[in-house]
């Protein structure tokens, strides 16, 4: 039961921050009615999404929450936002790591998923400069010492960020003299202009050296990535092959995706490409 409410209340809290996000602003009495359930639970919901910091409650209501382009949220607060849209992400992106490859995982929480989707595929050597998707692995190996066809880690090395990331020379250097097949890569922000963005300096130059030795690119993402831009860009749409989202991202987003790479959305069947057989 307790699960099933769970999920209830992380619903209930997207459908909260969507509609804050689209209109700028909502009153309690307006979410009571549109969720069917009560001013308290509407004020309960608004506390934990002020807490984690994505809206800001006001008399009566919430407003979303301006950002500077500097604002770097923790692996804490960023991980209780958009769960179900990141373990879809995750299902979606894990076919794309063939058995017996070399990957590389990036920061964040929706690599983390991904993490764990990735367990049992054979053979895997996975890079990361996530001490977090490095702990998934290394947990998984002992509680079942010496399985068969266990990943191969590296971790990268680094200064730690508020999102458990390593970044900084030792990084770089690292990363620099690796080449792996795909990388997996979560992101703070995706826009036309700004490409690939994140508020850390150096997080930028760790994501840009791990695109540089990445064969293909494959950004797992949720909607509410799409239009956020940090303080620095580490590249361009261009220099990503595919984007697994979830199906909140809007149809013109979905457009000017299409013009750049592949899209991927979570429980959705693929477009074809033009000329291809239906």
């Amino acid at each position: 039961m307790s699960e099933n409410q769970n999920l209830l209340a992380e619903q209930r809290r997207a459908l909260i921050i969507d509609e804050v996000r689209r209109r700028g602003g909502v009153r309690v009495n307006e979410l009571t009615r549109k969720l069917g359930v009560s001013d308290m639970t509407v004020r309960r919901d608004l506390d934990a999404l002020a807490r984690q910091g994505v809206v800001e409650k006001v008399h009566g209501g919430a407003v979303p929450v301006v950002e500077a382009s500097t604002h770097e949220p923790g692996f804490e607060a960023k991980s209780g936002l958009e769960l179900t849209a990141k373990e879809d992400i995750a299902r979606a992106a894990a076919p794309l790591a063939a058995p017996g490859t070399a990957i590389a995982l990036s920061g964040g929480t929706t690599t983390f998923a991904l993490a764990q989707q990735l367990l049992d595929v054979p053979e895997l050597t996975v890079v990361t400069n996530s001490v977090r998707v490095a702990d998934v692995f290394h947990a998984s190996q002992r509680g079942a010492a010496s399985r068969q066809g266990a990943a191969t880690v590296v971790l990268t090395g680094g200064v730690r960020t508020p999102s458990d990331s390593l970044v900084g020379p030792v990084a770089d250097q690292a990363i620099a003299a690796l080449h792996f097949d795909v990388l997996f890569l979560g992101v703070h922000g995706i826009s036309p202009e700004a490409g690939l963005s994140t508020p850390n300096l150096a997080e930028a130059e760790t994501n840009r050296r791990l695109v540089q030795s990445a064969r293909r690119v494959v950004v797992v993402a949720d909607h509410t990535k799409w239009g956020t831009v940090g303080l620095s860009s580490f590249a361009s749409l261009d220099q990503v092959d595919t984007l697994v989202t979830d199906g909140g991202l809007q149809v013109e987003a979905r457009a000017e995706v299409a013009e750049h790479m592949r899209l991927v959305v979570a429980g959705e069947p693929e477009e074809p490409e033009d000329g291809a057989d239906i």
